[in-house]
Order: C-alpha cells, then structure tokens, then sequence
C-alpha cells in the first residue's frame, strides 16, 4: 500500500505527465508553428515534426507554407476609353516569411484579396479596351509585379495572377460584333480586287504572247468549240475563221472609201 507521502507524489508526477504530453504538437512538412512566449514572438518558427508547446507560457500559431488559390470577385472596371466592363481575376500565392505573415497582418489571405481587387481596378482603368484584350499576358504581369511589392513587408510571395474573364455590355458586343464583319468585308474585297487585277495581268500577259504567234488564237478558238460541245447542251455555234472577219473588215472599209469622196 501506499504511504501518505506517495499519493501526493504520484498525483503530480501524472499531471506533469499529462502536462507534457499535452504540449507535444506535430506539424506537417508543409506547416510551420509562430511560438509567441509571454507574448513575444520567437526568432525562428518551429516544424517541421514534433515540437513541443508549453501552455499558457507560449501560444502557437500555424502557418501553411503551401500554395493558395484566391479567386478575386467581379469587379466592375471604367478603361480608359469609357468603356464598362465585369473582370475577375485568380491569384496564386504562398507564405515565404511565416513571421510577418503571423505578425504584420491579422489575415494574410484577406489581406492579398483586398489588394487584388483594388489593383486589379486600378491598373485595368488605366488601359484601352483593345488593349485589355489583345495584351492580357503583359497586364497580367503587371497586375503581379505590383501585388508582390505590396505583399512582400508581410511575407506572402504572389506568383501570379491571371484575368479570369472579361464581360462586356450587350451593346459593346453587337459593336464589336459588326466591327469584326466589316474587316472581314474589307479584307474580302481587297483580295477580289487582288484576284482581278492578277487575272488582268496574265491576260495582258496571253494578249501579248499570242499577238507574237497568231496560230494561237485560232488554236484557242478550237479548243472553246470542244469543251462546249462535251457539254451536250442545245447551243448551236457555227465557226468562223477569224481570217475572214478580217477579210470583210477591209472589203468594207474600202467599199465605203469612195462614198465618202467629195
């Protein structure tokens, strides 16, 4: 049996027992624990593993070191050309400094998507329509470049973002949609006219060639008279020499040479 001594013993071995085993934390690879001791934060963070946590003396705070996916709201944008428009946008980021994060912000996370809402407004107001568009890539780079400037001081590293979606009024759609048909009418015209002028060219190209070997023409003339009778259509052609068209060109140039004397 036990003594009145032991049991006093015994029970305060057990709580220091329960005290430690209570104090003992594990954290993953990608999780590292903020220790503030008597309020005070200390240099370094702890973890990966098991790390011990000496309540109420020191307090931890858990930090995930992994990437996050944020996903910025529509924002209501006026670019530069007056133009109305709904952008939203996805920010990926992660913790590079678990400290700041855990000191210099309440809520990191809340923090990054405030400031992806105003600079995606900000910079989108400053460009065209147009450009909006056609150069997502380099306003996309920018957006970045200037969100990580402003979430460095409390340790979050944005790797980038990215304009999810452009929605644009009804009414721009339908301009942009008859925009769109008239360069594609222009470009159509450009090319028939384009086609026109190359088929005059090769025509006056023939012209010449068969003005230097007459044979040609009569050739060519024969030719038509095949492929329109292959056809086995009710078209009745009768050929006439071109010699003799010639012939009754002259006889009646100088039948009418005479009448017209004085």
């Amino acid at each position: 049996m036990f003594d009145t001594l032991q049991v006093p013993i015994l029970i305060l071995a057990a709580i220091v027992v329960l005290y430690l085993l209570n104090s003992i934390k594990i954290l993953r690879e990608y999780e590292r624990g903020v220790i503030f001791r008597l309020g005070r934060a200390l240099p370094a963070p702890k973890g990966p593993g098991i790390i011990l946590v000496f309540r109420p003396i020191d307090q931890m705070v858990r930090i995930s070191l992994r990437q996050d996916v944020l996903e910025v709201p529509p924002q209501d944008v006026i670019t530069r050309d007056n133009v109305t428009i709904k952008v939203n946008a996805v920010v990926t980021l992660y913790v590079v400094n678990p400290n700041d994060a855990a000191i210099k912000v309440a809520n990191y996370v809340y923090q990054t998507s405030q400031l992806a809402q105003t600079t995606l407004r900000t910079v989108l107001g400053e460009v065209e329509l147009d450009e909006l568009l056609s150069h997502r890539d380099k306003l996309n780079m920018r957006i970045q470049s200037i969100m990580d400037q402003r979430t460095e001081p409390f340790g979050v590293k944005v790797i980038s973002v990215e304009v999810k979606q452009v929605d644009l009024p009804e009414q721009m759609q339908r301009a942009m949609a008859k925009q769109a048909e008239a360069e594609r009418e222009k470009r159509s015209k450009i090319i028939h006219a384009e086609g026109e002028f190359n088929a005059a060219q090769k025509l006056v190209d023939a012209a010449s060639l068969m003005a230097t070997q007459p044979m040609t023409l009569q050739l060519r003339y024969l030719q038509t008279l095949t492929e329109i009778g292959v056809e086995k259509n009710t078209t009745i052609v009768f050929p006439l020499p071109m010699e003799l068209l010639t012939l009754l060109n002259k006889i009646g140039v100088l039948g009418k040479a005479p009448s017209e004397k004085p």
